[in-house]
């Protein structure tokens, strides 16, 4: 399979793309994984990850840790980064915020294995730590520590 073929249906990558108003309305776009039968993780990392409280509408943060171990696709990140970029206006509890993301991104991959550990700064005094994962962990797959630690506040 060529480069050519691989990338040939992305439709973000290499021009300008507008942020997307809503999670919704996101595209994803996957590419086959050139190195299908190898066992290896794919780590993202975002950590000014932001959306809106659904009753207050203030902004809330986190750092996001997303891990899987690729089957068939890989996510095309530039579409990954959009689509975490359209939670900036979007209203929901950290708990829905961060499974949806790990749902949506398993629906689109059908991955091996999938983990995400959302890392929320605490705003009332209490962070939210959250975390999704597909299944048990791949035997065989050197799988990292996310390497976040709680939060200590002023340590």
């Amino acid at each position: 399979m060529t480069e050519e073929n691989i990338y040939a249906n992305l439709t973000q990558l290499g021009g300008d793309s507008k942020l997307p108003l809503t999670p919704e309305e996101a595209v994803m776009e996957r590419v086959p994984n050139p190195q299908k039968g190898s066992g290896y993780v794919v780590r993202f990392t975002a950590p000014e990850f932001t959306s809106l409280c659904p009753i207050t509408g203030q902004p809330d943060f986190a750092h996001l840790m997303i891990d899987y171990v690729p089957g068939d696709w890989l996510v095309e990140s530039k579409s990954l980064k959009l689509f975490l970029g359209s939670f900036r206006n979007h209203g929901a509890f950290h708990e829905d915020c961060t499974v949806s993301i790990g749902k949506r991104i398993e629906e689109l991959l059908d991955p091996k294995w999938l983990r995400i550990g959302g890392y929320w700064y605490p705003r009332g005094g209490i962070p939210i730590d959250v975390f999704y994962q597909s299944g048990p962990t791949p035997e065989g797959i050197w799988i990292p520590d996310q390497g976040v630690p709680p939060y200590r506040g002023r340590g």
